[in-house]
């Protein structure tokens, strides 16, 4: 090929390759020009504003939750009455990747869009939705909850690969005390207590934290050789004491006597190992839930009876709930939402 002809092929994939270029900004621009216009049949979903109960029995209860549907408030933090999920939602002007609140205290985990890549943050927010205090986060956000105080806020960042499914990821949980700021960066730190000795390993991992109300301990997957164990935390002593085996992202039940949580299953598929258990911390007896669907959530208690999950849906996520004694069905509760907290 004469030096010509080589130069004709290097313009023509040049060109090539910008065309593609453009195609594919044009394409994502049309994409995101399409998410950010409301669908027929979609909820409704208008601005408003959205406060955070701090916990009085005379107000009734409501749902916030990142609101999934498409539109001008994708992604924002919104509220209906919990016992009318499907109204008119509210939309706050807050969005968040993952999100949790109690007592008038929320944690909100952000993307922060930049130029070349995406950043994330936690945001410690009131009971107005300002923000009291933010933290860079090392990964890319994946569960959050408070403490029923608000007293502490705890988050679980990836930190290497994209799902729990496989065996290729990286976690960080942390807490931080939401009164004096202190931050406990990650689990690692803290001494790990396994068939009663002190336990050390180079593949531990911790994720899914969710609090007692005492304010002093805690609960988390830890993950290490392979296998997951579920721990109680204590925050004064600084220790993790291993409980039961095979248990992911748990969820203490509002009485503190049950952790609801995802297990796997033998013979399950690698990329939809779980089913969703009941646990009874006094005897460690499992229940397994009605709800036969794999399920990559940290559930959420919507009362003592009662736990809100997502699944996969038309617009990325709809809520469902399932009885947490093992009895009755799946019920869808509403569609396009994701991150709920019971306020």
């Amino acid at each position: 090929m004469t030096t010509r002809n080589r130069l004709l092929v290097l313009v023509a994939t040049v060109i090539a390759l910008a065309a593609v270029a453009t195609a594919s900004v044009w394409h994502a621009a049309a994409r995101a020009d399409r998410r950010n216009e409301a669908h027929a049949g979609g909820p409704m979903v208008t601005s408003g504003r959205v406060t955070l109960p701090a916990g009085t029995t005379a107000a009734p209860r409501h749902l916030v939750f990142r609101n999934m549907a498409w539109g001008p408030h994708r992604d924002e933090l919104t509220t209906v009455p919990a016992g009318r999920p499907d109204a008119p939602r509210t939309a706050s002007g807050v969005k968040c990747l993952r999100f949790y609140a109690a007592s008038g205290t929320a944690v909100c985990l952000r993307a922060e869009r930049g130029a070349m890549q995406d950043t994330y943050t936690a945001r410690v927010l009131d009971a107005r939705l300002r923000e009291k205090a933010h933290y860079a986060l090392p990964g890319i956000p994946s569960r959050a909850r408070v403490s029923p105080s608000g007293r502490y806020a705890a988050w679980t960042v990836f930190v290497g690969g994209d799902s729990y499914a496989g065996t290729n990821f990286s976690t960080r949980a942390a807490i931080v005390d939401t009164r004096t700021g202190h931050l406990t960066p990650t689990l690692e730190d803290f001494r790990v207590v396994k068939d009663g000795r002190t336990y050390h390993a180079a593949d531990v991992n911790f994720w899914g934290i969710t609090f007692a109300a005492d304010d002093r301990h805690f609960y988390a997957t830890l993950a290490t050789h392979g296998k997951t164990y579920l721990v109680r935390g204590d925050l004064r002593t600084r220790t993790l004491t291993t409980v039961h085996q095979n248990v992911e992202c748990p969820s203490l039940s509002p009485d503190g006597t049950r952790i609801a949580y995802k297990k796997r299953v033998k013979g399950l598929s690698v990329d939809a190992p779980w089913r969703l258990y009941v646990l009874d911390l006094r005897t460690l007896h499992e229940t397994p839930l009605a709800e036969t669907r794999s399920v990559d959530d940290q559930a959420v208690w919507s009362d003592a009876h009662t736990l809100t999950y997502a699944l996969p849906g038309d617009y990325g996520a709809d809520l469902y709930t399932v009885p947490a004694d093992g009895a009755g069905a799946p019920h869808r509760l509403t569609k396009a939402a994701v991150s709920p907290a019971y306020l």
